[in-house]
């Protein structure tokens, strides 16, 4: 499992993703040998509580968190969060180390090369990948991310009267929600976007190891953005078309045509992305690429994107694995809300840490 900051183990932590248009949790447990849901809950946002991943209105996140614990009786106190965006930096890094030890007393110099932040403004971390390709020292993943950042997130989450006990990454919450769930070969080269509303996670992984990630300000956002303003539309009803639902006099062939348009911007990105990574990985090829994200179903999207990159395309489902009591959840609720929960199922996992 990819993250940061060992705990003591056993502790019964639940996965909190604070996004821009809801707040979701998810609480697991194990049974056997894989895990068990325990608790799930969303409490929608409304426009601009959270701005490209900063809390605007930490009054309205906390009642948020309050709520989700209070109507799903979850008990536990200690949470996972996360964070994404232009405040935090991803770098694999190759250290010049012979040991942990030697690592430990290298990094900060690797860090002030790598991050373009003041250091005295950030927290940063670090995990070993492996031997270093080039065959001298270790192959490093460094993080950091702006204090500012982390306290946004922290602050809230007390004001709800819970314990943030470790923060991490959006993305490598978004890998370990993967990895519990799917099995790809180890020489396959696979790329996890999680689309939310106003951020996407773009993580390329291989081998259990992330090889680029990046973060891109589009999201599901934009599409009811569009539909809002072609349409002359509320936002209310913008987001019911959005996912399928009719609206009004407005055609299928209307919906389709202008969710279209923002596929094809989001691609845009995608691309570029994509390109970025085969600059500093030319000799890997992707694979296989899977969506999750509120805007994972958006009609045409996935297509669309295996039609442009010519390679499989899957809505990511963070409860393939996972036992669900039939007696306690609604199947087909979890099904539908799924894709919107892999972050909060990946930082979950962190309950499970051998660290």
């Amino acid at each position: 499992m990819f993250g940061f900051r060992g705990f003591k183990k056993g502790r019964r932590l639940v996965g909190l993703d604070i996004g821009s248009s809801s707040v979701k949790a998810v609480e697991l447990r194990k049974k056997g040998s894989g895990q068990e849901l325990v608790s799930l809950g969303i409490d929608n946002l409304s426009q601009d509580t959270v701005v490209d991943g900063a809390i605007m209105d930490a009054n309205a996140v906390s009642s948020a968190i309050e709520r989700i614990f209070a109507d799903n009786k979850i008990e536990a106190t200690e949470v996972v969060t996360s964070v994404s965006g232009h405040s935090v930096i991803v770098k694999r890094v190759s250290v010049s180390a012979g040991s942990e030890q030697e690592l430990a007393e290298a990094i900060p110099y690797e860090a002030q090369q790598h991050i373009p932040f003041d250091m005295a403004d950030v927290n940063f971390s670090y995990q070993v990948v492996g031997p270093s390709p080039t065959g001298t020292g270790l192959d490093t993943i460094l993080v950091a991310v702006k204090r500012e950042k982390v306290l946004n997130h922290t602050n809230v989450v007390s004001q709800a009267g819970k314990t943030a006990t470790i923060m991490d990454i959006d993305a490598f919450a978004l890998q370990n929600a993967f990895e519990l769930n799917y099995n790809p070969p180890p020489e396959h080269t696979v790329a996890l976007l999680n689309i939310g509303a106003s951020m996407m996670n773009i993580n390329v992984v291989k081998a259990g190891a992330p090889l680029f990630t990046r973060d891109v300000s589009v999201g599901g956002n934009q599409y009811t953005d569009t539909l809002q303003k072609e349409l002359e539309l509320s936002f209310e009803d913008a987001e019911k078309l959005k996912i399928g639902e009719p609206v009004g006099n407005v055609s299928p062939a209307e919906r389709t045509a202008h969710l279209r348009s923002v596929s094809e911007i989001l691609l845009l990105e995608v691309q570029k992305t994509f390109d970025f990574f085969h600059q500093t990985s030319p000799s890997e090829t992707i694979n296989h690429i899977y969506i999750a994200g509120g805007s994972a179903r958006v009609e045409g999207l996935a297509e669309l994107m295996e039609a442009e990159f010519k390679v499989p395309v899957e809505v990511l489902n963070p409860f393939r694995r996972v036992t669900i009591n039939a007696n306690k959840f609604d199947l087909d609720y979890i099904n539908a809300v799924a894709p919107r929960m892999t972050v909060a199922v990946g930082l979950a996992l962190r309950s499970f840490d051998a660290l």
